[in-house]
């Protein structure tokens, strides 16, 4: 019951964040350190979950929408047939494809975010169940200290019952001490197997998504510079009003037309 009693008041202690004793947190520092690490790899993860669900999310409009223009800029390449149609079918062929290639890019991440979600449901739940035995252990050892510490004050070593109960409260610290300390280096192991399994996956996945976004992005640069090189013979149109679409402006046409004219 007085055991109770003591866990008890150190569990409210410790929700109302009350200073311990510097010698005991000390003594937990690589432990501490150690749930920094676990609770930031718990919080990553959800987010990168979060974050590729919207990225493919994005992916899907940004696809839809190239489709769409390309169509767009298709249909009306057909109906002009000066070289502005020409430039049109082309460069609407080429959205098109892009947008389609650009779905391959949704593969690599629909299994990375899987990957994420095993190695949370799993790895991660395992850790925190481990994490979790480990506080209850700890409370119960400072608990216990706490309890040994205020049997020890009021100790009178001619007294035998005060004695004898001072003896079971060391047994008792003792028997905690031995189950944190277990405790504890599970959980300094399984968090540091949590970071290297998180890398290992992370490394395996990636490499997929990396292939596949090299491979989209080389292939779409070189359709995109090929199109604007059959395009490099076309006449240039002379922009009047919107003057920032137009690369040389007006002022530099006449400037050439003259120096030519002088030649």
């Amino acid at each position: 019951m007085q055991h109770q009693y003591w866990v008890t008041k150190e569990t409210v202690f410790r929700k109302l964040g009350k200073k311990e004793d510097a010698y005991i947190v000390a003594s937990d520092a690589e432990l501490d350190a150690k749930l920094e690490l676990f609770r930031s790899i718990q919080d990553s993860c959800l987010d990168l979950q979060r974050i590729i669900d919207k990225y493919q999310e994005r992916i899907c409009l940004l696809a839809q929408e190239e489709n769409s223009m390309g169509r767009f800029l298709k249909e009306c390449g057909k109906q002009d047939k000066t070289g502005a149609g020409n430039m049109m079918l082309g460069v609407g062929r080429t959205m098109s494809h892009s947008g389609q290639q650009r779905l391959a890019l949704r593969m690599p991440l629909l299994r990375l975010f899987q990957e994420v979600e095993t190695f949370r449901h799993r790895a991660i739940e395992d850790t925190w169940k481990t994490v979790q035995a480990m506080e209850k252990s700890r409370t119960e050892y400072r608990a216990s200290l706490s309890w040994m510490k205020d049997i020890s004050q009021e100790l009178d070593p001619d007294t035998y019952k005060q004695l004898e109960k001072f003896r079971k409260v060391q047994d008792h610290v003792k028997m905690t001490k031995a189950r944190f300390d277990r405790y504890k280096l599970d959980c300094l192991q399984k968090i540091d197997l949590l970071a290297a399994a998180r890398c290992n996956m992370f490394s395996h996945a990636l490499i997929t998504y990396h292939n596949t976004m090299l491979q989209f992005a080389t292939a779409s640069a070189q359709a995109f510079t090929t199109v604007g090189d059959s395009f490099k013979d076309y006449q240039r149109f002379e922009f009047n009003h919107v003057k920032e679409l137009s690369e040389i402006k007006p002022e530099e046409n006449s400037t050439n037309d003259q120096e030519q004219d002088d030649k």
